[in-house]
């Protein structure tokens, strides 16, 4: 049976790379989001914020210019430790 590329595999740096956080509706939720993501890639980003159906949550989604895998994977685990974020995909 083949193994399953890893994610390292499958990226060329830099590119483009989109992280979709999905946290509890609260007003400072984008922000908290770009706060994390200022501090690994710096940049001017617009994120997309789209309520969920019933409106107990949001998803916020950026995309930044990544230059290493270590970048992607430290995003993912401080975006994750956000209080009010619930999952990183």
């Amino acid at each position: 049976m083949q193994e399953q590329p890893k994610l390292k595999d499958l990226l060329e740096f830099p590119c483009q790379f989109t992280y979709k956080v999905m946290g509890h509706a609260k007003p400072e939720l984008p922000d908290l989001v770009l706060g994390v993501i200022q501090q690994h890639a710096p940049g001017d980003y617009s994120p997309k914020v789209k309520p969920s159906a019933k409106g107990n949550y949001h998803s916020v989604s950026v995309t930044i210019t990544a230059t290493s895998i270590e970048q992607v994977e430290t995003l993912y685990k401080e975006l994750g430790e956000i209080e009010i974020v619930r999952m990183v995909l």
